[in-house]
């Protein structure tokens, strides 16, 4: 893995000349058409040319001090879930074909009047549905911790981790109906943020989940995350100062660690053991209400429904098309009822506030991001294992989703250990306290 520049850095280095647009972008590339390295599977589409005049034109405007932002000229990389003008949106899918986008999805719009320079369509988990980030049609990019094993990045935002990882990119743009950034970030030593839902518009990007949906963002540090996110709403200031004092944050010790690996138990401790050295009030606590999740989407849940009720008329005529895994997840939908649906409605109404009642006493809460390390590709050739471990993999951030609420994790592992995140999550609508709690523990980790 090359080190990781943040956005800051690299804005720094365009501001004083140090480094060009035109270099970052053709460094990024270089990586990325590497043919001993993972750009061919990280990518579904590399836009080098357009990449290079985009960079070649945010240079000339700097020069002469009319850079629209000043990260403008960076290079990121943009999940093939959301629309890019005159591209195909094909959602990591073989039979999703609506023709060119006419027009770019608000948050890659958002990216580009700020001067980012898109290298490229990143691979997923087809159509999102998925926490392990392997794609049948276009294959799966490996985790960069340990590439001789083949282990699997995570997902659904699996090209959009790797691009980063591997220095193809400083910051990728992806969704999150489950962790969908959280769970490759964690799994590849990197930073993913999930707003509330409705603070990142999510015109132009394929649904899977309308009640779940969020637009989320991959980055090397807390504050790449604020930024991209920050831009992806049209914002420029930034959204990662540290907390001016220490959080008094709950510990919930149910749910989060049923069948953890003790590794990664392990590392999670020891983050909870910096944070209150460096000040913090951690607070165990019990939340019964967690244990209820499990009954309430043992039909499919918000996504199957939902799913089913957009691919519908795609699976009448295309289902041999689809990844049969995805496939079987999606036609849970097809036997919930009406009824069904307005139970888990009002369900989650009850759920939010209670969980909010039970929490209102703290800046937020910490929790393992997933409770295990990226397995090896190989096992997931049985089904049953494919369907444990995509469950035990979405479990844990799901919650966050289920609540409306943010979450961002951040590395808990220290070098020569797997990958493990640290999740710190907050209720609807507390974004920016929670983002200058992430900077605050991560100048502690």
């Amino acid at each position: 893995m090359p080190a990781l520049q943040t956005l800051d850095q690299a804005a720094a280095d365009l501001a004083s000349g140090r480094v060009t647009s035109l270099e970052l972008v053709d460094a990024c590339l270089e990586r990325a058409t590497d043919p001993a390295g993972e750009g061919e599977r990280a990518f579904v589409r590399l836009d080098a040319d357009t990449a290079r005049e985009v960079a070649r034109a945010m240079d000339g405007l700097r020069a002469v001090g009319a850079e629209p932002s000043p990260y403008a000229g960076i290079p990121v990389s943009v999940k093939d879930l959301f629309d890019v003008r005159g591209q195909v949106t094909r959602a990591g899918s073989v039979v999703l074909d609506r023709g060119p986008a006419e027009r770019d999805a608000t948050a890659v719009a958002a990216w580009r009047r700020a001067g980012l320079v898109l290298i490229g369509r990143t691979n997923m988990t087809e159509f999102a549905y998925s926490g392990l980030g392997i794609n049948p049609h276009f294959g799966t990019p490996a985790n960069p911790w340990d590439r001789d094993t083949r282990r699997i990045p995570g997902g659904s935002s699996s090209g959009g981790a790797v691009s980063v990882a591997d220095g193809m990119a400083l910051g990728a743009l992806g969704s999150d109906t489950g962790g969908s950034c959280r769970i490759p970030a964690a799994l590849c030593g990197l930073v993913g943020f999930k707003p509330t839902q409705d603070l990142v518009s999510r015109e132009g990007m394929a649904p899977l989940s309308s009640s779940l949906d969020a637009v989320g963002v991959i980055g090397a540090s807390v504050g790449c995350c604020a930024e991209l996110a920050g831009l992806a709403r049209g914002e420029l200031g930034s959204r990662a100062r540290p907390a001016v004092r220490a959080p008094r944050l709950a510990v919930p010790r149910n749910y989060f660690f049923d069948d953890a690996l003790p590794g990664v138990v392990a590392a999670f401790e020891r983050a909870l053991g910096a944070l209150s050295d460096g000040g913090a009030e951690l607070v165990d606590v019990e939340l019964g209400e967690l244990d209820e999740i499990a009954e309430a989407s043992a039909g499919g849940g918000f996504p199957a429904a939902e799913a089913f009720a957009w691919h519908k008329e795609l699976i009448a005529s295309h289902a041999d098309g689809y990844d049969p895994r995805v496939l079987v997840r999606i036609r849970r939908g097809e036997s919930q009822s009406a009824a069904d649906l307005l139970a888990l409605v009002e369900w989650r109404r009850s759920f939010i506030a209670r969980i909010a009642e039970r929490l209102q006493p703290f800046d937020g809460f910490v929790f393992p991001t997933v409770p295990v390390v990226a397995p090896p590709l190989a096992v997931f050739e049985d089904d049953d294992e494919y369907s444990r471990l995509n469950l035990l993999m979405l479990r844990n951030p799901t919650v966050v989703n289920l609540l409306d609420g943010c979450a961002i994790s951040v590395p808990a592992n220290v070098e020569g250990e797997p990958p493990s995140g640290l999740t710190i999550a907050a209720l609807c609508g507390q974004d920016d306290e929670l983002l200058r709690i992430a900077a605050w523990a991560e100048e502690r980790l």
